[in-house]
């Protein structure tokens, strides 16, 4: 297995609202995209850009709020997105294949893995992955997702060595650089914590759906599972070559030493969550402090409806997401056992699946 980049470019970067897609900056990001190749590099991209094109075509001078309207600029604009990427990497030898995932292709664990054995298949062959969301089917995804969390689910789903977030500013910045022009670059992040967290919190670009904050949060994800990320602007594409030759440019965020197993890794961010149950205090401290499994006696409540094997959160008193995991039984069973003893299981329900409502191995700590 090659070295393995996976680098998102938001809509922001390709496009504007007046003129659609930006030909001349897809040429120069395929320009120094192809020279990472060149020196052995399996690159991944992850693109934004497919809504702003189709504006440009259907005549739309703002971005559309309706789903339909967005829906039907993200199908136009789709072709008009891979043609760019065609002829630009063409020029280089390199051949580009487009990948269009839902949400449901990450949580779905059989479409997890055939997800990735497709795009290993592509780099196999030296090809260049450009994947994005489904947005012409996804509705959920139109509303609430962002191409920055694909691309940190993508470099997990696909072991990447590094994430490369293109921004249309050039990093992590103490303060908003459109705002204070002033502002100090953060040029390294040892460990994303809330204070980092509430320095990237903002508003989106005009194009795209996240901010720094959705980056911030992205990067979490990824260094989690050992993913070194980089923002850099992806206005000066040249930054990606520097950056190859270890020059210092924008925030690199440091990969924790320590990440979470591969299954795991799909538990805490892939897997779509069911519901959720309430655990009492000592509860929290076992399976937080403690590395235990989750007991059917230390649960208080139970929300939602799921079956055996969904994937559920752990609630505190406080209602805080403190653990997530696979669930041994389900919710209807759950309250006929919850606050029991485990050697009361089988008489209440005339089984036992498990002593555990959710064993260790099956659960990631928030």
């Amino acid at each position: 297995m090659g070295k393995r980049f996976v680098i998102k470019i938001g809509s922001n970067i390709l496009s504007n609202e007046l003129s659609g897609l930006d030909e001349d900056i897809i040429r120069n990001l395929a320009e120094h995209i192809s020279s990472i190749s060149s020196m052995g590099y399996e690159v991944v991209i992850v693109s934004s850009g497919a809504v702003a094109a189709g504006m440009k075509k259907l005549g739309l001078k703002t971005k559309p709020r309706e789903i339909r309207l967005k829906q039907a600029a993200a199908a136009i604009g789709q072709s008009s997105l891979m043609w760019g990427y065609e002829k630009a990497f063409a020029e280089y030898g390199l051949k580009v294949a487009q990948i269009l995932l839902t949400r449901e292709d990450f949580s779905d664990r059989k479409k997890y893995i055939n997800s990735k054995n497709t795009i290993i298949t592509l780099l196999s062959y030296g090809i260049i992955p450009v994947i994005n969301e489904n947005d012409t089917v996804a509705t959920d995804e139109i509303k609430f997702g962002d191409n920055d969390n694909l691309a940190a689910l993508v470099s997990i789903l696909i072991e990447a060595e590094r994430l490369v977030i293109l921004s249309d500013v050039d990093g992590l910045y103490e303060e908003d650089p459109r705002v204070y022009p002033k502002a100090k670059l953060i040029p390294y992040v040892e460990e994303i914590t809330p204070d980092i967290e509430c320095i990237a919190g903002g508003a989106g670009s005009a194009v795209g759906t996240g901010g720094m904050y959705s980056k911030i949060l992205a990067a979490r994800k990824a260094t989690s599972h050992g993913v070194a990320v980089n923002i850099i602007s992806g206005k000066k594409p040249e930054l990606i070559s520097l950056m190859i030759e270890g020059k210092e440019v924008g925030t690199f965020l440091k990969p924790r030493r320590k990440k979470i197993s591969h299954r795991k890794g799909w538990i805490a961010y892939s897997s779509r969550s069911k519901g959720a149950v309430l655990i009492d205090d000592g509860a929290v401290k076992a399976v937080t402090k403690m590395g235990k499994s989750l007991l059917p006696s230390g649960i208080i409540s139970v929300e939602g409806n799921f079956e055996v094997g969904d994937s559920v959160y752990c609630l505190n008193s406080d209602r805080k997401s403190v653990a997530k995991g696979l669930i041994n039984y389900s919710s209807s069973d759950i309250k006929k056992i919850m606050r029991r003893k485990t050697s009361e299981i089988e008489g209440i329900l005339g089984y036992k699946y498990s002593d555990e409502a959710i064993h260790r191995d099956n659960m990631v700590v928030l």
